[in-house]
């Protein structure tokens, strides 16, 4: 498992915690994030910057995914998926170096692992169909690593 899988995994879990249990978010972070990347401060620091901006994503990745889940209410999808489907946006719109493939092929396998039988194609499905909207109205910025597989996106959202 990559280390920034686990970093995912982590915050996963952190985000489900604040999520029912509330509490003071670096509290959240103390508990369940910094004690798995001590001796790894780069991945530590991925965690925590996914954790928070993710955090701070969450109204607009609400709106996204309503956008992309046609007949469904945002309470009925379950909430590991929708938090999975959270962290996938916040990697799309802020972290420039991560190729949306990965964060894509990330999300499913982290579904897969924390969910239910049917997470990863949801999962797939929704982000595939966000990641062309968002590339399509400008709101994708990747540099560097990140531009990775960028125009079969753009080809995408052209036909």
């Amino acid at each position: 498992m990559s280390s920034r899988r686990e970093a995912r995994e982590r915050v996963l879990q952190a985000l489900y915690a604040q999520e029912i249990g509330g509490g003071r978010i670096e509290q959240t972070i103390d508990r369940l994030i910094k004690p798995h990347f001590k001796e790894d401060r780069k991945i530590l620091q991925f965690a925590r910057s996914l954790f928070l901006r993710t955090l701070d994503r969450r109204a607009d990745a609400d709106e996204i995914i309503s956008q992309h889940t046609n007949n469904w209410e945002l309470s009925r999808i379950a909430l590991l998926d929708r938090l999975v489907l959270h962290m996938a946006i916040c990697e799309f719109l802020d972290f420039e170096d991560i190729p949306p493939k990965v964060t894509i092929n990330e999300s499913i396998e982290v579904a897969k692992a924390f969910s239910t039988d049917n997470s990863g194609q949801f999962i797939n499905g929704v982000l595939d169909s966000a990641l062309t909207d968002l590339h399509r109205n400008g709101r994708i910025k990747k540099s560097g690593r990140g531009l990775i597989g960028m125009q079969s996106i753009g080809e995408q959202s052209n036909s």
